[in-house]
Order: structure tokens, then sequence, then C-alpha cells
């Protein structure tokens, strides 16, 4: 079946594809008219990037040449080497953006150090590994501020990822995200977002981030988009570029919880439970690279941001992830 979009620069399709790896389905955004030179795979397609990097797509982002598809651990299990290379087949991606990863908050992480590790580093070795032997152009991966170095300088920048371990509620996520390696002259790049968080995000109070958590406790990303599909087509570096607002943006954790209160239009006690862990204390990033190459990009103000997505949780509450 197909959903079409007028937009001003063409009509966009979404078609739902049957596959062969199972009785699931991928999604694919492209342009009707033309004939696509380029099929981005988009891994981790149902999640808060890639749903946010579909919707951009299909308001007007996607070029004339382009075809996207969107999948999900349904298609196939990426920690699986025959099942990517099976989706990479039936795919004949010529770009990939690898969202797809073991994720969630700093509970989360504690908990499981050892199955982020294992999970991750088998996910990316296997979407890398497909990507090299299908001669895919180009790579644009995920990683994570909480990546870097624990006792460290600020603000933190691209250089200094391997600058020292990483905080030890995040040594699993962390070492699988750093373990990748310029080899074979490609193409891969990463993107280092800051703080992510909006609609279809994961709202689980003991498993999510700390701004979708706050939401869901008090119920009970387009810039990052554009920043991705900027990447894909004008990035060519291979080293990683930090997507993150600047320093003099950065707010603490109680300023980020009021923007919240008041977002979700809550009027109660508000207590700080000082009892639990802290993770990291500070992760200060800069955006001196991403301004060289964009100095006029304007992300959404942080309480506009919020406000949206308390707008979104409420509307959704049934059907988001919590």
């Amino acid at each position: 079946m197909c959903y079409t979009y007028t937009t001003t620069n063409s009509v966009l399709c979404y078609r739902y594809s049957a596959t062969v790896m199972s009785h699931t389905s991928l999604w694919e955004v492209g342009s009707e008219s033309s004939n696509p030179s380029k099929t981005v795979l988009v891994t981790g397609g149902s999640g808060l990037v890639g749903k946010a990097i579909e919707h951009v797509v299909a308001t007007g982002e996607c070029a004339e040449d382009e075809k996207w598809v969107f999948v999900t651990s349904k298609e196939a299990d990426l920690t699986d080497a025959a099942a990517v290379k099976k989706l990479f087949s039936k795919v004949k991606p010529t770009h990939v953006i690898h969202l797809a990863a073991m994720v969630g908050g700093l509970f989360k992480n504690m908990k499981y150090n050892l199955d982020f590790l294992r999970k991750n580093l088998a996910i990316n070795d296997n979407v890398l590994q497909a990507s090299f032997e299908s001669g895919v152009v180009k790579v644009v991966s995920c990683l994570s501020t909480c990546i870097f170095p624990d006792k460290t300088t600020y603000p933190i920048d691209e250089t200094m990822i391997h600058n020292g371990p990483p905080h030890n509620s995040n040594f699993g996520y962390s070492y699988a995200k750093r373990a990748y390696a310029e080899q074979h002259g490609c193409k891969y790049t990463a993107v280092i977002p800051t703080n992510v968080f909006g609609p279809h995000d994961n709202f689980s109070i003991e498993d999510g981030h700390v701004l979708p958590a706050l939401m869901h406790k008090i119920y009970l990303a387009k810039n990052l988009a554009r920043l991705f599909i900027w990447t894909l087509r004008e990035y060519d570096e291979i080293d990683p570029i930090i997507l993150s607002v600047g320093e003099e943006d950065e707010v603490s954790i109680k300023e980020a919880a009021n923007m919240v209160i008041e977002g979700m239009g809550y009027t109660g006690e508000v207590s700080y439970d000082t009892t639990k862990a802290d993770g990291q204390f500070k992760k200060t990033a800069s955006n001196a690279k991403l301004r060289k190459y964009l100095p006029n990009f304007k992300f959404t103000p942080m309480k506009q941001a919020i406000k949206e997505t308390c707008d979104w949780l409420n509307k959704n509450y049934d059907i988001a992830r919590k």
C-alpha cells in the first residue's frame, strides 16, 4: 500500500513491502517520479532518531535520486551475521545510517553493562562488515557523549574520545561504540549527538534517559534528523563530528527537570532523591567543528523542544515506548 505526501519538491511515497527475510516488512520512502541511484538503509528505524529522519525525509527532504529504507529489529536481528547479510542482499543499500543499538539510561547501563558490550559489538561489527562486503559508499554511525573519558577537560571535542576510560556506569556501551577503525579506505564516519530526546523516545522510568523518564514519571528530534541527512550527503571526513548546541546553552539536571515539570503542567510536590547514582557528572561538548561547517544552523530552544515532547507524550501515551 502507498501513502503519498505532496511537498514543494516532489511527491513522496511510503511503500509497505513484504520481504523474504521474515513475516514482517520494510518501510521505504522515495520519489515516485525518479529513478533512485542511491538507496539509504536506516537501521533502528523505529527509534527516536530513526522516526525523526523518516518524518523529515517524508515531508520534503528526500532528494530525487534517493530511496530510503527504514528497518527495525523485526526485520532482522542485527546481532546475527547471517540475518544482516540477508538484509543487505535484499535492500542493496548504497548508503547506511546506522542507528540500531542496545541503549538505555543510567540504571539500565549499570545493570546490564556486559550485555551492552556484547550486543553492541556484535551489531556494529555485523553492520559495518556487511556494508564493506556489499560495497556501501558511505556509512554514518551514531555515537554518544557518554563514550568520552570520565576524567577530562571541558569542553570535550571529537579528538578526545580515547584519552581515558569512560564512566564506569557506561563501560559496556562506551567501549563497544569506541571500537571502530579506519580500514579499507571506506568513507565510514560517525556523529555524536548530545542528550537527545523527543517523540518516539523510550519513556521507561527504569530504563529511559533522564528527560523522557521524568516526563513519564510526571505523567503517572527534527534538528538531529536534518543534521544526520546533512552528514550523509555533505560531511566527507572520516573523523566523527559532535552534533550539539553550544556550551553556553548547557543546563543542569535541576533546570531540565523544571522545564519538564512546566511542560507537563505538573503542580505537585517535587523531591530530589540523592541516594541514587549520579552517573557522569558533566558532559559539556564543543560544537566548534559543526559550526565550522554550518555556522548558521539553528537548534530548537530546549524549553520549546521539551514542551513539544511533553505534548507528544500526553497525546500518544498509549502507544509510546515505556
